[in-house]
């Protein structure tokens, strides 16, 4: 990718390799690959520096598939792979091995990346780094052998794009893995991520892929990265992204005239970045913007979704510039992932289904005063549907209510919070469900009260979502409650006497 980390040698010093005793690689040179990638997949970017697991954070996003970031050399002249360039972080099957391992166990894989920024402008890019194109060839198929993958990535840009022999190196070794891959029975696929304008590939991209053809090397998918385009010009970063791959189509149509349409838009990829990309706010890709992508895409047959990075699909710093760790904008965790994870497989329209988010999500007042918030909802897959809120979880002396209380998916409601005198201090727990024919969503908003008179309960608040089981106690409008068998959705106080809940008192 495009980013420039100043901190990478850093977190590649924290990265600890997967403990694997006895573990064995999981791929021989002359043995079969494992099952070639879906026609349409998903797969986002994994920052495999940052010392978390892929397979832990592939399971908690849903994301089965994952590009794994990034193989390079130590050093400028070196012939050897290594994850991140690091020597603690050899290709062997004690790196991610077990990861990979279970990731396919869930029914997913990987695609090792080859590159990316850092390399690209440091020399360490393997074909950058090595001159023996027999040697750059033999890296190339050690990743294949050692996790018995189907796909390379090569993440080709800056400085490297325009190292005319090095693209040619790297070229003719891509044909020779191509040639022996056939001798051995294996399949294995070729994308080169590469960077582009609104309207396709910059002259430097075009050559590469021509030198492809000219060196007999086959590229399967031709990923276009459509953020960070840095021409200070007003975005629509969905229609951008529309009409960089037109761009890159009609190129594809030049360089593969036999192909037809249907097999050019199955070469093409596209690479967005979540909420703000490293520009700034002019360039920021929404939610409503990975829906209206992930329909295009669908509509069109292109064979990969994918997003820079996994790591910073959540919306733990809206707001705050341009990052590793999260998008920049109000979201939940893992909604971008969760619009674009249909595509693996069939690639179908998805079902219509939106998020709820509440920006800020914390509030502080004072006993006798009232607060404000923003609850927002985004369509995240499908088509805009109505959404009913509601707001759970409000303790006595505090009074909680939406305007408007029904929105269109993509519109907004003002959460006010009043308290009176008698609220108790401490911090409360208010849940913002919407409520849409896709099912229910919800967002936390964590009030704390200061001045206040009254006692504040110490069960967590009852919300109508949450499973309880005999025995546990809520808090609801001031009193305490236990439950006296399973329950789900029934509201305490509510079903008298003889039913679900017990109420202990005033708390």
């Amino acid at each position: 990718m495009r980013r420039r980390r100043s901190l990478r040698a850093l977190l590649t010093a924290t990265v600890t390799a997967v403990a694997t005793a006895g573990l064995t690689a999981l791929g021989g040179g002359a043995a079969r690959a494992a099952t070639p990638l879906p026609a349409h997949v998903f797969a986002p970017y994994f920052e495999s520096w940052t010392g978390e697991s892929p397979a832990a954070l592939s399971a908690q996003s849903g994301a089965k598939h994952l590009t794994m970031a990034f193989i390079q050399t130590a050093t400028k002249g070196s012939c050897t792979a290594l994850w991140n360039g690091s020597t603690d972080i050899p290709i062997a099957p004690s790196s991610f091995g077990d990861d990979i391992k279970a990731i396919r166990a869930n029914g997913g894989d990987v695609i090792p990346s080859f590159g990316g920024y850092t390399a690209d402008t440091t020399g360490t890019e393997i074909a950058d780094s090595c001159t023996d194109v027999n040697q750059i060839a033999a890296a190339y198929e050690k990743v294949i052998t050692t996790y018995d993958v189907t796909r390379l990535d090569m993440d080709i840009e800056a400085d490297s794009l325009d190292d005319s022999a090095a693209v040619d190196r790297r070229n003719k070794a891509i044909k020779l893995v191509q040639d022996w891959a056939a001798a051995n029975g294996r399949t294995v696929e070729i994308s080169y991520t590469l960077p582009t304008t609104t309207r396709g590939l910059a002259d430097s991209g075009v050559a590469l892929l021509q030198n492809a053809v000219r060196n007999g090397a086959r590229v399967d998918v031709a990923n276009i990265m459509t953020f960070d385009y840095y021409d200070n010009a007003t975005h629509d970063m969905a229609k951008d992204t529309e009409t960089a791959a037109q761009g890159l189509y009609d190129r594809l149509k030049t360089l593969y005239p036999d192909k037809t349409p249907a097999q050019l838009w199955g070469m093409i990829g596209i690479i967005e970045m979540p909420g703000v990309d490293d520009f700034g706010p002019a360039e920021t890709f929404s939610l409503a913007n990975a829906t209206q992508v992930y329909n295009w895409a669908v509509t069109k047959g292109i064979s990969t979704l994918s997003f820079w990075a996994l790591q910073r699909d959540n919306g733990g710093c809206p707001g705050a510039p341009s990052g590793d760790t999260c998008s920049s904008i109000p979201q939940n965790t893992w909604d971008f992932s969760h619009v674009f994870e249909p595509f693996t497989g069939s690639g179908t329209a998805p079902t219509d289904d939106f998020s709820v988010t509440a920006s800020p999500g914390t509030g502080s007042v004072a006993a006798g005063s009232r607060t404000t918030t923003t609850v927002r909802t985004a369509v995240t897959a499908g088509a805009a549907r109505t959404v009913d809120l509601t707001v759970g979880g409000v303790p006595a002396g505090v009074t909680a209510s939406l305007s408007p209380t029904s929105v269109t998916a993509g519109g907004s409601s003002t959460l006010t919070v009043s308290t009176t005198a008698a609220a108790a201090s401490g911090t409360y727990h208010l849940t913002v469900t919407g409520t849409g024919p896709a099912g229910t969503r919800s967002a936390s908003y964590d009030l704390t009260v200061t001045g206040g008179s009254g006692n504040q309960c110490t069960a967590s608040p009852w919300t109508s979502g949450t499973v309880y089981t005999g025995g546990q106690q809520v808090s609801y409008k001031g009193h305490t409650w236990k439950a006296k068998w399973w329950t789900t959705g029934e509201e305490p106080g509510s079903t008298g006497e003889w039913g679900v809940w017990q109420d202990l008192g005033a708390c």
